[in-house]
């Protein structure tokens, strides 16, 4: 295990635009407030989504994608830098009309409302590629 205290410098929150990326609008607040390393939650709703499971025998993405509003019950993610770019690793829990729940990596989905707590971290955390799971993952 790799481990290290971290100390948090400022907490922000945000709304999300109506049409724009939800990953895309956290990596943006993450810019905005020159943040290297933050952790995430938010809620809200979608207009569409892609997530991905990660198959682990073939060590490689697998897109689930869905065409139709979903609730954002749960979205939860970190922000680090990756080839030198603010990246928002972001895992969420959707649910249709029905109530029924999907979950996963997601990939991109397109706000409709959307609402981020993000907290700040004083040092950078890098992704640096995981030869074991073939991941970038924390150094």
């Amino acid at each position: 295990m790799h481990y290290r205290a971290v100390e948090t410098t400022d907490e922000y929150v945000a709304r999300l635009e109506t049409g724009a990326d939800w990953r895309a609008e956290i990596e943006s607040l993450a810019d905005a407030v020159d943040a290297d390393a933050a952790w995430f939650t938010a809620l809200g709703a979608v207009q569409d989504a892609e997530l991905w499971f990660y198959d682990q025998d073939e060590c490689a993405y697998e897109p689930i994608e869905f065409d139709e509003p979903l609730e954002v019950a749960s979205c939860v993610g970190n922000v680090s830098l990756l080839e030198d770019e603010r990246f928002a690793h972001t895992h969420v829990v959707l649910s249709g009309p029905d109530g029924n729940a999907v979950a996963g990596h997601l990939n991109e989905a397109t706000v409709w409302a959307g609402e981020v707590h993000m907290r700040v971290f004083d040092e950078p955390l890098e992704r640096e590629h995981d030869e074991t799971t073939d991941l970038d993952l924390w150094l």
